[in-house]
């Protein structure tokens, strides 16, 4: 596995201050494009940001909540054998966001139970959740976003 010293792209504020690289995006509208593109981003981050030995961590990851069961099994693919962590658990970004809710109001009983609007940078969803679980029939996806928002404001 290699470390963070050979690695040969930026992210962030280093990708925006070196004009002579390419920009390239590994996700659009929320969907892995280019998983050689994530795999590197992943390790970037791990590595770079984190300063984290991945064998010695537990990885919580998160998902769209259309996200296909092949994408799921690729990046738990790249986290075990890419990166050797000893375990991950990869949930729907929706059901985390209502677990989070309970710390902001008083209910004396909890269930993840809601719907969660999500507007990220490349796709926006409407996702009803009863119980913990996603009701996938149910999700209305927009692909609308922050990064479109930005866009049509620039113009």
């Amino acid at each position: 596995m290699k470390g963070v010293d050979d690695l040969d792209f930026f992210i962030g504020d280093e990708a925006i201050e070196k004009p002579t690289y390419a920009t390239k995006w590994p996700i659009r509208h929320g969907i892995v494009e280019d998983w050689d593109l994530m795999e590197r981003f992943m390790e970037q981050v791990i590595f770079k940001y984190l300063r984290a030995e991945p064998e010695d961590h537990y990885f919580l990851l998160t998902e769209p909540p259309l996200n296909t069961p092949e994408n799921r099994e690729y990046t738990a693919e790249i986290m075990f054998e890419s990166f050797n962590v000893p375990g991950l658990y990869i949930a729907v970004q929706a059901v985390l966001a209502l677990a989070a809710s309970w710390t902001s109001r008083q209910v004396g009983e909890r269930t993840l139970t809601g719907t969660v609007i999500d507007s990220g940078d490349g796709v926006t969803h409407v996702i009803p959740v009863a119980e913990g679980y996603v009701i996938g029939s149910c999700i209305k996806h927009i692909p609308i976003a922050g990064r479109d928002i930005t866009y049509f404001i620039q113009q």
